[in-house]
């Protein structure tokens, strides 16, 4: 027989804000119940319950506010992938001490062999260790700020990517950069270099970043202090996109027999 619970109870854990904890607290006094669990063991069960709820739910709020890919996790990878990178440095990565000391990191390789996830993968493990992380492409990024100069937030939304623990940069350097984008990632690797860690992806080696900027003396004096603060993560080999296709969850169901067209009868001699 299932425990109810009084309506009194119900209304008291709302006022509290623990409402959720109706849903499993009828299975948690049947549990007490059953192993004659003191009330101070069964408290601390309900209450360990819902913290963990709420760490979950807020692990996925600041997932979704860092627009990362839900899917590009540590625990989704595929580590059957024909692709090599230092493991151990991974490992180091993985620790977020890069992120305590403020450095930064730079995902190189060829296209389609897993920068995005393993930079996506970084920023879930930030999420998860209760950093706020945002997500972005470069040109995305260099799009934003173009049109925040029309309405006079530019300086808010260089703030705003100057002061998120974790910036995460997609595809950087991909195309070269206008005179105003060179002084946006300027004033942004100065600005976080030191203060708090970025996430750069690219197809490019930093030895070619240099020519995509619009000034040469903004660029070396971007990219030096911005690369003698960061790690650098080498990926090479095959491509990993084929294993981020869709597939179906079952078996496709098998081929409907063709009907043959019924031929004429023959006529009986």
């Amino acid at each position: 027989m299932s425990t109810t619970i009084s309506p009194e109870l119900v209304s008291a854990l709302r006022r509290l804000r623990l409402g959720r904890m109706v849903d499993t607290l009828p299975d948690r006094i049947e549990l007490a119940a059953s192993q004659n669990m003191p009330f101070e063991e069964l408290l601390a069960l309900v209450l360990t319950d819902e913290i963990a709820r709420r760490d979950t739910t807020a692990v996925s709020n600041r997932v979704a506010t860092a627009k990362l890919d839900p899917d590009m996790c540590i625990e989704r990878f595929d580590k059957s992938a024909k692709i090599t990178f230092d493991r151990k440095l991974f490992n180091e990565l993985c620790s977020l001490r890069f992120l305590q000391a403020h450095k930064h990191v730079v995902i190189l390789g060829p296209v389609g062999v897993g920068k995005t996830f393993i930079a996506s993968a970084l920023g879930h493990i930030a999420c998860r260790h209760r950093y706020d992380v945002r997500f972005v492409r470069a040109d995305e990024m260099l799009t934003i700020l173009k049109k925040s100069r029309l309405d006079n937030s530019h300086d808010a939304e260089m703030a705003a990517l100057c002061s998120v623990d974790l910036l995460i940069v997609d595809d950087f350097a991909l195309e070269p950069m206008s005179r105003e984008e060179s002084k946006d990632i300027y004033q942004l690797f100065i600005e976080r270099t030191a203060r708090a860690s970025v996430i750069l992806t690219s197809n490019r080696d930093t030895a070619e970043w240099l020519r995509m900027f619009d000034d040469v003396l903004l660029a070396q004096s971007a990219i030096d202090r911005f690369m003698n603060a960061a790690y650098d993560l080498v990926i090479e080999g095959e491509s990993y996109r084929p294993r981020l296709k869709p597939k179906l969850a079952t078996e496709p169901p098998p081929d409907e027999p063709v009907s043959k067209k019924p031929g004429k009868p023959k006529r009986r001699r």
